[in-house]
């Protein structure tokens, strides 16, 4: 009773809607680039102690006041629209009080009520990962086999155009919409479909790893100046995927809103009626996809024992959809721990030491297996470590994040940080490479 009664009362001060006003295209511009990469939860930051960090400010065009939850905040009833703010430009809710006068407590009771637990954010968050990675891998093994020797013949281990190359151009591409122009808007509906379809399904898509074990091997054999064009043409084709896909997504989002406009709609996400922004529809989800998870691994795993004797294909690719989830995890672990960590005394946090150390490590693993692979070379061992090269280490290792990151970095008037993190990623790694494969290889 006394809780019914204190709710109540606060409802009674403070009602509620839904502001889901849009910012101008500026503004969104310069959101959607600082937001660029791996990230983990944008919409939710909490304080140490599980609650919400909660500001309390007035409309922009009214001025901004910060709330002490100390104390009650007097206002003339003129300006007595007030904005609980999570530190985050997204869906927020408009608290409108009654009598010029905001309470904390009130404000602290109506967002507890759909608090969702911080294990359930965890767990609904990998499972998003882990869920989106397979699908990634998928992806990323049929477009092999279509563009490969037996398909359309536009790829070979032999040339410039690698195999992964139409993946990494593709997630590139995609990152463009979904990483940068309408992150914001999926955020909206759910944070973690956007961390899955970003961090799960496109950094998943794409691989760094598999694209330096491809020069390695051309100078191995000889190719080294194929070896050099394999890295310059790839990094062209990759920039030039995530421009268009993003100046595409900017262009279909400005007709959205023109067409809005005339039929006298608001923003089209406003549209959206079911968000994943409280705790029975987050359990909902979470429960939904571990259950495709559990099928995808089931069903992975029920055609890997079929398949393994035969080796082949098949069968990497079986043992690749189940070690898969590992190689996202840990990348959106590693970026997530130490994309802006301040080494150096914050004069490199600029430096995405996160991604740069998933894909040096997944670069010198895969170039150290492939040694391995050389040496024993047999069936059961090529199964093995090819299907861990194509799905951990080509789930830990990332394309279409290393190449938004850069294109944030130069959006943002930092050409020298962008050259600088992209020769020290693609040389490093090419350099341990060599060292852990090449030597190796050419004395056999």
């Amino acid at each position: 009773m006394e809780r019914t009664s204190s709710w109540g009362s606060a409802v009674s001060r403070l009602s509620v809607c839904q502001n889901v006003g849009v910012g101008d295209d500026e503004a969104e511009d310069h959101e959607c680039f600082s937001a660029a990469g791996d990230i983990a939860f944008q919409g939710r930051r909490k304080s140490e102690s599980g609650g919400f960090d909660l500001s309390l400010y007035i409309k922009p065009e009214n001025g901004t006041v910060v709330y002490n939850p100390a104390m009650e905040h007097e206002l003339p009833p003129s300006n007595n629209n007030y904005i609980v703010n999570p530190q985050e430009h997204l869906d927020l809710p408009i608290f409108v009080s009654t009598n010029g006068k905001v309470n904390y407590e009130d404000i602290k009771q109506v967002l507890e009520l759909d608090k969702i637990p911080k294990l359930l954010e965890y767990v609904s968050c990998l499972t998003h990962l882990a869920v989106f990675g397979i699908l990634g891998v998928l992806t990323r093994y049929l477009l092999q086999k279509s563009f490969g020797p037996g398909g359309f013949g536009v790829t070979s281990d032999h040339t410039v155009f690698y195999l992964d190359l139409p993946s990494n151009m593709i997630g590139s591409f995609l990152m463009g919409w979904f990483g940068f122009v309408f992150k914001r808007d999926i955020s909206c509906v759910s944070e973690h479909l956007a961390i899955g379809l970003t961090t799960g399904y496109l950094g998943s898509l794409t691989t760094f790893s598999g694209w330096n074990q491809k020069m390695l091997e051309l100078g191995v054999a000889g190719h080294w100046i194929l070896s050099f064009l394999g890295f310059l043409i790839g990094m062209l084709l990759v920039a030039l995927s995530i421009i268009i896909g993003f100046w595409t997504a900017k262009g279909f989002k400005w007709l959205l809103k023109r067409l809005n406009m005339r039929h006298g709609s608001g923003n089209f996400i406003s549209k959206v009626s079911w968000k994943v922004d409280s705790f029975p529809r987050q359990l909902v989800v979470t429960i939904v996809l571990l259950v495709i998870l559990a099928l995808l691994w089931g069903v992975s795993s029920a055609l890997e024992i079929n398949e393994f004797k035969n080796g082949g294909g098949e069968a990497q690719l079986w043992l690749a959809c189940i070690v898969g989830p590992l190689g996202v995890w840990l990348r959106w672990f590693l970026a997530t721990r130490l994309n802006e960590c301040e080494i150096g005394g914050g004069f490199l946090k600029w430096l995405r030491f996160g991604t740069l150390i998933a894909n040096f490590s997944a670069a010198c693993i895969m170039a150290a297996l492939a040694t391995l692979k050389k040496s024993v070379n047999t069936t059961n061992c090529d199964t093995v470590i090819t299907g861990l090269q194509f799905g951990l280490l080509g789930c830990l290792s990332t394309v279409s994040t290393f190449v938004a990151e850069l294109y944030e970095m130069i959006e943002n008037k930092h050409l020298w940080r962008a050259f600088v993190y992209a020769m020290v990623t693609i040389c490093v790694s090419f350099s341990f490479g060599i060292l852990l494969y090449y030597i190796p290889v050419s004395r056999m």
